[in-house]
């Protein structure tokens, strides 16, 4: 009965966000935005020779995560030619079945910009919404194009000081195309109209943390029947009105700086991730006015926190991975740890859940798979042998990974 009524409430947790085709994996962290995969017997066992349905060649270099659509991935690279000045942003779409790449299309050519060895100049990972792929630069620019790789509208105006190269990606509310722009000063969140790529609103994000600079690719969730956009960055996190940006509450962590994590929602909160440098898991009420940080934090811990990967809940549980390599699960309204374990060596890559199953991706390639809920469970260990730090992607039956040069697809053999 219990293990019943564990996927009972992940359905419908999953299905109250959004409704999407449960092989379609349109966006960061997939159809909810938060890790959830809806599809049964994913494989739980791979290695180098060992259900690896095919491997491909990425031309270039990105940490953006792929997307999946009727058959087709589609991911971004950045293209530096040797002694070049300039380098080739581009996106590129591959067959989900063979792996080979349909088109490669060049979206933005700019100045190779300062970059950390963790990050890319292709970092965020592409939108997919009613036949048009959205695909995200940071400072460098954001552009649409349709699924025959033909760019329809192009904006590089919003350009800002970036520290460690470009990160976040962009998230949908209606019209509005959102995202982040923490650079090392006068950090803001704007929105482009997704039909032409004009500016709709940029808000100056209030902040008084003395590092500035962050990540995050923000959240969409609903509140009393109102959408909200839930946006974490230096110092704070906060509410944003999609329709004209203006902030509706916060929530103030100190110094936290350079924030990763995207957030998740569900049971009436939302969980979130408060960057360097003493990393904090927050557990907030997003029904207040104004400054909240008093009145709205339900829980919070700090031991075992992550500076990158992104919480996941699943049923009553949130799971959390630490940049150490040490996954945590505690009990969502409460925050009462159930369990700490190392599980790898660092982390980047966000988790996910499939069909009772915790899945974690480690930096050295090594992929994780946990049986989900309150007692600890190892259920595989899976090494690939190259550097990961790209999150899953999941659909048709297989886990797609993207490494430091190639993306490959994980399915079981039949």
């Amino acid at each position: 009965m219990k293990i019943r009524l564990f996927h009972f409430a992940l359905v419908l947790v999953a299905t109250a966000l959004i409704s999407r085709a449960s092989d379609s994996w349109p966006e960061f962290r997939g159809p909810t935005g938060q890790g959830i995969s809806t599809l049964k017997q994913l494989p739980t066992e791979w290695s180098t020779n060992k259900n690896i349905a095919w491997r491909q060649e990425i031309p270039g270099a990105g940490w953006s995560s792929p997307v999946l659509h009727n058959g087709r991935l589609y991911l971004t690279s950045a293209v530096k030619p040797a002694d070049a000045a300039k380098q080739s942003l581009r996106t590129l779409c591959l067959d989900s079945s063979t792996g080979k790449i349909i088109w490669n299309t060049e979206v933005f050519q700019d100045e190779v910009s300062k970059g950390h060895g963790k990050n890319s100049q292709a970092s965020p990972t592409p939108i997919l919404a009613a036949d048009r792929l959205y695909v995200h630069f940071g400072h460098q620019g954001t552009a649409c194009l349709d699924l025959a790789g033909k760019v329809l509208w192009k904006n590089n105006d919003l350009r800002y000081s970036p520290v460690h190269g470009n990160g976040g990606s962009p998230a949908l509310a209606g019209q509005a195309l959102i995202f982040s722009a923490d650079g090392g000063k006068d950090p803001f969140i704007a929105a482009l109209d997704r039909d032409t790529g004009k500016l709709l609103w940029k808000t100056k994000r209030e902040t008084t943390a003395k590092k500035q600079f962050s990540f995050s690719t923000p959240l969409v969730i609903e509140v009393n029947g109102k959408q909200q956009v839930i946006s974490p960055g230096s110092g704070a996190v906060c509410a944003f009105d999609p329709k004209d940006g203006k902030e509706l509450w916060r929530v103030r962590y100190g110094e936290g700086y350079s924030v990763i994590p995207r957030p998740v929602f569900g049971h009436g909160l939302l969980f979130l991730g408060s960057g360097y440098d003493q990393p904090w898991v927050y557990a907030i009420r997003p029904d207040g006015s104004g400054d909240v940080t008093d009145t709205h934090v339900a829980w919070k811990l700090s031991k075992g926190a992550p500076n990158t990967p992104s919480l996941l809940l699943a049923g009553d549980e949130v799971y959390f991975v630490s940049d150490a390599g040490v996954a945590s699960c505690a009990d969502a309204k409460t925050g009462k740890v159930h369990w700490q374990e190392r599980v790898g060596a660092g982390c980047s890559a966000s988790p996910i859940y499939a069909d009772g199953k915790i899945y974690i991706q480690d930096e050295a390639g090594l992929g994780v798979v946990l049986a989900a809920g309150k007692e600890f469970k190892l259920l595989s260990k899976n090494p690939l042998g190259e550097r990961t730090l790209a999150s899953y992607a999941v659909g048709d039956g297989a886990l797609f990974i993207r490494s430091a040069k190639n993306l490959y697809r994980i399915q079981a053999a039949n």
